[in-house]
Order: structure tokens, then sequence, then C-alpha cells
């Protein structure tokens, strides 16, 4: 593991993600960029629902496991990174590896535009069908062992039981530790 990846503070909490006071918030989005429901809509009213579609538009599309920004328009983020995370199909079609891809790569972007802090929703855990638990595993394992300038990760949880899981892997986290993967 990089040092780098240390030095990351990594907190959980439930909240608004669209509140959030941090330099980037990550969007859960489809392909299209379109906006949609959950936390896709709720970032797109939240920012400005046209501003947000056309540069959302500008950027033609996004992959899932990749990320892509915008800017944040009328939330307290500077910036919005949207990222694709996949739908569960029953675990054999590397949904893990993707949704792994999805934090990687939010996290590349962050550092690309220089910031400092970042808040991720639970991506793939609504309409997309992922475990909640194993999203949260997977979660917590890649902004952990992931090498970034980002001094900040808030993992913000919809509900109570995503925040519990957080919360419960966050204190079982040893120092130090290296990705089992």
């Amino acid at each position: 593991m990089s040092e780098r990846a240390n030095r990351v503070t990594v907190e959980a909490l439930r909240t608004d993600i669209t509140t959030e006071q941090v330099d980037a918030v990550v969007n859960a989005a489809n392909s299209r960029l379109a906006g949609g429901g959950g936390v896709d809509g709720a970032i797109h009213r939240a920012a400005g629902a046209a501003a947000l579609r056309r540069a959302c538009a500008a950027l033609g599309g996004c992959e899932p496991g990749d990320a892509k920004a915008t800017p944040g328009f009328a939330l307290a983020a500077r910036w919005i990174i949207h990222t694709v995370g996949p739908v569960w199909r029953g675990g054999g079609a590397d949904e893990e590896v993707v949704l792994a891809s999805c934090y990687r790569r939010s996290l590349a972007v962050a550092d690309e535009l220089g910031a400092a802090s970042i808040a991720f929703p639970a991506i793939s855990t609504g309409v997309y069908g992922f475990p909640p638990d194993l999203a949260a595993s997977v979660a917590v394992r890649t902004v952990r062992t992931t090498p970034t300038e980002v001094r900040l990760v808030r993992l913000v949880a919809f509900d109570d039981a995503t925040l519990s899981r957080y919360l419960e892997l966050l204190g079982s986290w040893p120092a130090g530790r290296q990705d089992p993967m």
C-alpha cells in the first residue's frame, strides 16, 4: 500500500449528500449522465438541473467503472464527479471489480481536479441492486487502499443500516492493512 493512502481520513455519516461541504461530491450516475432517480436525481435538482444536464451532455456519457467531472453549480461542492456503478447480476459479472473501479476512478479524478475532500454515496445500492453490505465492504476497502492526494473521504449513507455497516467496517480496519484483492 502506498504511504499516501495512509494519510486519508475516512468518515461515515448519514446526511443529504447534496449539502456536503466538500470539494467534490460523487454522483451515482447512469451511463448517459442524463439524471435519474435517487442520488442522481437529488444531485441534479440541487445543482440546477438545466445547467448540470448541459454540462453532462458535453461529456458524452460514461462507462461503468469510469468517472467524469462537471462543475458543482449550485451545490456547496465545487465539483460533481459522476461515476457509473454496476448493475447487480448475482455476483458473477465482475460487479465488485467495477464498483471498486468507481471509487478508484473518482479519487483519480478528484486528484486531477486538486480536490482535498470528497463525499461518496453508496454507489449501485439503489435501483442497480448491489447488496448494501458487500457494497460497503468494497467502498471501505477501496478508499482505504487507493493512493490519493485527497485528505478527507466521506462515505455518506442514506439509511441507518448502511451507516452502521460503514462504521463497523471503518472501526475494524487495522492501520496499515493491505488490500486483500
